[in-house]
Parts: C-alpha cells; structure tokens; sequence
C-alpha cells in the first residue's frame, strides 16, 4: 500500500522537472515563472512548491537529473565505440542524435552556462566524471603520437563549445519557427567532425566519418 502511494508522487514530480526542464531550456531561466510552468502543466503552483520549495531548487533538481542523463547517453557512445578518434566521434554523434530527440537538454546546457555560478557549478560538479575521463584520454592520445601536443583542458573546453555551440542549433532554429532537417543536421555534424579531426589528429584520414 506505502508503495501504491507513492506511484503518484513520483510520477507528479517527474512531469514537474519534465515541464521545468521544457521551459528553461527554451525560454531561459529567467524568463521561466512557476505560475508559468504550472500553467502548462495544468497544476497549481503550490503543486510545485510542495516539491520544490523555490524556483531555485527546482533549477538545481533540473540540473541533477539532465547531468545524469546527459552522462547515461554519453557513457553509452563510448561502451560502443571503439579506440582512438573512434571515441570522439561517437560522443559527437550521440550530442547530435540528443540534439534531435532532447533539444531542451542542450539548451539547459547552454543557458546554465549563461547563468554562471551557483548554477553552472552544479553542472561542472555532476559532470566532472565524464571530464576527468575525457582529460586522461586525450592526454593518452597525445602521449601515444595520435593526436598533437597541446593543453588537454584547452582542447577540450574548445571542443565542447563547439560541439553544443552546433548541435543547440537545432533549438534554435525551431524557437523561430524553423524546422531542421536530418540533412543539414548530417552536413553540420560532418562539418564539425572534419574541423575536429583537423585540430586534433596528427596524421588525419582523407575521409570525413566512419559511418553514413
């Protein structure tokens, strides 16, 4: 009975960060109200405060579940990927797949960003795993010959702006009514991946992806 209980509670809190998570990452932080957001999800505010006491808390709830999803999708390219390049260009395509099925996530990313400290803290924090993991790779890559010599927190910050930079235009371009096709979406991913390739390989293969 206790477990009956609790199904609502659990399913009423998800919708909540769902719907938080949907008008953060589109409209911005700031231009989010939880009169808002309870609007659209059609519960009262109090609703979301029972949950969440303060839209701050809500924010740092939205940012714990999306880093940890963020962090199952990425840590899924790489089970499947293989050595070297390989990996890079199976964390682009997943960003790019997510871009398409979770443009929201992305933006979130983009506007926490935008929001500074406490909030982009969060984020760092809950991600830190996946960066240390991504540091002690491409410091292995360059220890190995593979890829040039440079500061591997300078790479990497470079290639993540890149990457997010690209892919939320997705969101973008559907906030002005815009729909992106699965073309562009291939050609920009390509192009991104050759000026990737470009800047970190020493020895970079003529052709463009190892798939289609």
């Amino acid at each position: 009975m206790r477990a009956c209980r609790t199904l609502p509670s659990v399913a009423t809190r998800d919708r909540i960060l769902d719907g938080a998570l949907g008008s953060f990452g589109t409209r911005g932080y700031d231009a989010s109200s939880l009169d808002a957001i309870a609007s659209e999800l059609g519960v009262r505010k109090q609703t979301i405060l029972y949950y969440f006491p303060s839209k701050e808390v809500l924010l740092e709830a939205v940012i714990d579940r999306s880093a940890d999803e963020l962090s199952a999708v990425l840590e899924g390219a790489l089970v499947r990927a293989g050595v070297g390049w390989e990996r890079v260009e199976a964390v682009v395509r997943s960003v790019f797949r997510l871009a398409l099925r979770r443009p929201e996530l992305l933006g979130l990313l983009r506007e926490v960003s935008r929001l500074g400290p406490p909030a982009a803290t969060r984020l760092t924090e809950a991600l830190d795993p996946l960066v240390q993991r991504a540091l002690h790779f491409l410091e292995a890559e360059m220890d190995a010959g593979t890829m040039r010599r440079q500061d591997a927190r300078l790479v990497l910050l470079s290639a993540y702006s890149a990457v997010i930079g690209v892919a939320t235009e997705v969101e973008v371009l559907r906030a002005v009514g815009m729909d992106p096709t699965l073309r562009s979406l291939a050609i920009r991913r390509r192009e991104l991946l050759a000026l990737l390739r470009s800047a970190l390989l020493v020895h970079a293969p003529a052709s463009l992806e190892t798939e289609p």
